[in-house]
């Protein structure tokens, strides 16, 4: 069974008729795990209010999504808050690290109301995964972009999420630090972390297996490409 299934999603604002905004309409799709999906479109298209609703923070006005066999909008608003920090990773464009914090005790945030016994332990694991075990002790400010950006990966990872959710991961980045950055996602993806990533920029497609394009708030087009293939013939 896949590990993400999204039934006919639709998300609308307002409730005159007329003047409603349908910002989603009848978007359906199965995930399987480990896959590599790339959300693509223009502004307006309807990307971002997609990643909201699989990310467990904004309910459909039409639809259902499952993950693992959960009905996400079934579950109480605390029971949601669980799912969100059991299943899904999220990594933003503008990172929300906390400035005053060092880059341990970001990665060390989701880990707080967790039973895992040595957390320090497992961030600095983790930290160490994404190339920055020497710079446990540094601030954001006293980091580079791409440095960054992989606090914020490792902050998403930590607690090993079935589904890492990115929005635009490299959309602030200039064109060397957003290859690495990538080239991180796709060392995940290798590793067989499910990724989601919602982008309009063509160079963060190159590893995905599949590509959604969207327009309008319906899906256009639903494309394995050329890794993708490689990857199903590997299986």
């Amino acid at each position: 069974m896949a590990l993400v299934i999204a039934k006919e999603l639709s998300k609308y604002y307002g409730h005159d008729e007329e003047t409603q905004v349908h910002a989603l309409e009848g978007v359906s799709f199965e995930i399987e795990q480990g896959e590599y999906i790339a959300v693509m479109g223009p502004s307006g298209s309807g990307k971002s209010t997609l990643l909201a609703i699989l990310g467990a923070m904004s309910p459909p006005s039409l639809g259902s999504l499952t993950v693992d066999e959960i009905d996400v909008y079934g579950l109480s608003q605390e029971k949601r808050a669980d799912f969100r920090r059991e299943y899904l990773g999220f990594v933003f464009q503008q990172l929300q690290l906390i400035p005053y914090l060092t880059a341990l005790e970001n990665v060390m945030l989701p880990l707080v109301i967790t039973d895992h016994r040595d957390k320090k332990e497992l961030a600095e694991q983790t930290l160490d995964r994404v190339g920055l075990g020497n710079k446990l002790n540094r601030l954001p400010s006293e980091m580079s972009g791409g440095e960054q950006s992989r606090v914020a990966i490792a902050r998403a990872v930590v607690n090993n999420p079935p589904v890492l959710l990115a929005d635009e991961p490299v959309g602030s980045l200039d064109s060397k630090t957003g290859r690495e950055v990538l080239e991180l996602f796709k060392k995940l993806h290798c590793e067989g972390q499910t990724i989601i990533m919602v982008t309009h920029n063509p160079e963060s497609i190159r590893d995905a297996d599949r590509i959604i394009q969207l327009r309008d708030g319906k899906i256009v087009d639903d494309v394995k490409t050329k890794v993708g293939e490689s990857a199903a013939l590997r299986l």
